[in-house]
């Protein structure tokens, strides 16, 4: 069992933030199997990779989920979810 008293982290941070590095290293592996990623334009008007998709779905969820804890006190599981609806539109439509 990893010891995280060293810093105030929980679980749940160490969660995230692995899960931040699986995307990424998922998305550089994607990449080294399909190169290019077919940059396209979508409704921001600008061409987007799948790298600038992740990136904006990522931090579209972080406001998100601040937005989410001003505004109520509901759980963040179900903030999680609209996340990854965002993160679903994001990776169709921009």
């Amino acid at each position: 069992m990893i010891d995280l008293s060293w810093m105030a982290w929980t679980w749940p941070t160490a969660i995230f933030f692995i899960v931040i590095f699986g995307l990424i290293a998922a998305m550089g592996v994607w990449e080294y199997a399909s190169p290019g990623g077919a940059p396209r334009i979508g409704i921001l008007r600008f061409e987007t990779t799948r790298g600038d998709r992740l990136f904006v779905s990522l931090l579209g969820s972080a406001f998100i989920c601040l937005g989410w804890l001003y505004v109520t006190e509901l759980s963040l599981w179900y903030a999680l979810l609209v996340c990854a609806a965002f993160f679903v539109l994001v990776f169709k439509t921009v």
